[in-house]
């Protein structure tokens, strides 16, 4: 079976932790768990978040009093893939001895027209209180917007349109690599390769590379069980499996869970046969079984 399986940033970092690299580091251990079971004869390809890496590195980067500017988000964003891959491709060749695994620098396509370049809706970076969202506002020129109790920083979030590195994973693939691409949604760039200042959401991108590489299964991993009806209310319940167009009904958060339900939905109406998986990352070989989160497959 071909996975594509996708780490939330709880995969690395839970809400509240600091970005030390040790915490990262340890947590990273826990996914690999998860994800060499998955790997037991199975072709693997992970892609992983990156929003509060490349946050971390934008507020290091504004504070520089060296630098005549910034670095821009696109070379944060191969910056944060480079470190990432490393974390995974070490554990999982201490998880996985005699697999071959890789990580590609991966870049993502997107249209420099796309309205999301008039809207910035993808968080990325560390939490503030209003006031110092206001401060980072007017000092820096920084987007922010509330993120539950808190507000973040947030960044134009262009569609994915074509992985540029597509033809490499699949060849690494078909040649057995279990592949670590497209890290946080891939480095964004133009049609003539240059980068853009935006961050691509990692769920759609996972969509897209999994439909790509004809795979059989998208796992979408988080920290939640499952997609829950009602959530937020005393009535909220898992919902084990629905259709596409059942769940693009509910009322998801925008910023957690509706992305991850929307890449779900165009990999399950790709192709027949084809399942997505959201659920939990303690749950990984119990969702490809059917046993736990939320299974979406069109009728």
């Amino acid at each position: 079976m071909r996975i594509v399986a996708a780490l939330g940033g709880n995969a690395l970092l839970r809400r509240g932790e600091p970005l030390d690299a040790a915490v990262q580091i340890a947590h990273v251990r826990e996914a690999v768990r998860g994800l060499a079971a998955l790997a037991d004869g199975n072709e693997l390809i992970v892609t992983h978040g990156n929003g509060p890496q490349v946050g971390l590195l934008a507020i290091e980067s504004a504070a520089d009093p060296e630098l005549t500017a910034p670095y821009p988000l696109d070379v944060l964003g191969a910056q944060t893939q480079g470190m990432i891959g490393y974390w995974l491709i070490r554990e999982l060749r201490r998880a996985l001895p005699g697999r071959e695994v890789v990580a590609l620098l991966t870049e993502t396509l997107i249209d420099p027209a796309d309205p999301a370049f008039g809207r910035p809706t993808k968080f990325i970076g560390r939490a503030y209180t209003q006031a110092e969202a206001e401060r980072m506002r007017e000092d820096r020129g920084w987007a922010m917007r509330a993120d539950g109790r808190a507000w973040r920083r947030v960044v134009p979030s262009p569609e994915p349109r074509a992985i540029v590195e597509l033809p490499s994973i699949r060849r690494l693939v078909d040649d057995g690599c279990l592949v670590i691409a497209a890290g946080g949604g891939g480095v964004p760039v133009d049609p003539d390769h240059h980068g853009v200042e935006a961050v691509v959401d990692k769920d759609l991108t996972a969509a897209l590379l999994a439909a790509r590489l004809k795979a059989d299964t998208l796992l979408l991993l988080t920290d939640v069980a499952a997609v829950m009806r009602d959530y937020g209310t005393v009535d909220a319940r898992p919902i084990r499996e629905i259709t596409p167009e059942r769940l693009r009904t509910l009322d998801l958060p925008g910023g957690s869970m509706g992305p991850k339900a929307e890449g779900a939905c165009r990999f399950a109406e790709h192709r027949p046969g084809a399942v997505a998986v959201i659920g939990s990352l303690s749950d990984a070989p119990a969702l490809l079984l059917g046993g736990a989160g939320t299974r979406i497959e069109a009728p």
